[in-house]
């Protein structure tokens, strides 16, 4: 089974859905990562060009050790992400086209930044242009709207999860990925005097109590026609 994540900065899939990522990898399925936007604006004291470099690098290295077969980036700067951009658009259907996802996991509508937003747009729009035939007539169309899986937002506000991922076994991968995006770990501990890594551990924990586990990560699926299966089982209930 493909799954393909569609996040917004090189950090937010490892945040949101690495340790699920991570399960599915270790039992033999196809992962992707693709971030829209690159980071390039998340630092005050370095410069946007060698920051987009650093940050491409630490995604590269954390998908690795969730197991991902690749990270893909569409190079976009922050805060510059607009869902009806049709350049972008174009790019992410030929990457739902490539990757033949059997579902896609994604940002929640009511995340707490615009880019975030813009992203789960993107893939909401974007899953379904992939089926139109004439649309980016360069690549192949995929035949299939396929599920959409909100991912929770940062510090899980205003996000009631419908399913629940247990991670207690990747957590610590999660973790170990999470710390490759030094750049952000660190500035944000200096700057802004919090511990990332334990403020996604939290998170995971809490999501944790909630679902009779250690660790876990929840989600939300989108309902609208044609996305819902009701011929399968959910497929998180399988790994």
């Amino acid at each position: 089974m493909n799954i393909l994540a569609i996040g917004c900065h090189p950090d937010d899939l490892e945040i949101g859905c690495g340790g699920t990522l991570a399960r599915y990898a270790k039992q033999g399925h196809t992962v992707i990562m693709c971030h829209i936007a690159n980071g390039d604006m998340g630092h005050v004291e370095i410069m946007p060009e060698e920051l987009n470099k650093i940050r491409t690098k630490e995604a590269e290295d954390a998908g690795k050790i969730l197991g991902a077969k690749e990270v893909i980036s569409l190079n976009v700067s922050d805060l510059y992400l607009n869902h009806y951009d049709d350049k972008i658009r174009q790019e992410l259907t030929r990457v739902i086209r490539y990757t033949k996802p059997a579902f896609i996991i994604s940002h929640s509508p009511d995340d707490y930044m615009q880019d975030h937003r813009e992203a789960g747009a993107f893939a909401f729009d974007v899953s379904f242009g992939s089926s139109v035939t004439h649309y980016a007539s360069s690549s192949e169309a995929y035949d299939g709207i396929v599920p959409i899986y909100y991912m929770d937002t940062l510090a899980g506000i205003n996000f009631i999860p419908s399913l629940y991922v247990d991670i207690s076994e990747t957590i610590e991968i999660k973790l170990k990925a999470l710390s490759c995006h030094e750049s952000q770990i660190k500035w944000l501990k200096e700057h802004d005097h919090i511990d990332f890594l334990d403020f996604v551990k939290t998170c995971s924990k809490y999501r944790g109590l909630q679902s009779n586990c250690a660790f876990a990560e929840g989600f939300r699926q989108c309902l609208t026609w044609p996305r819902i299966r009701s011929t399968e089982l959910p497929p998180f209930q399988s790994i």
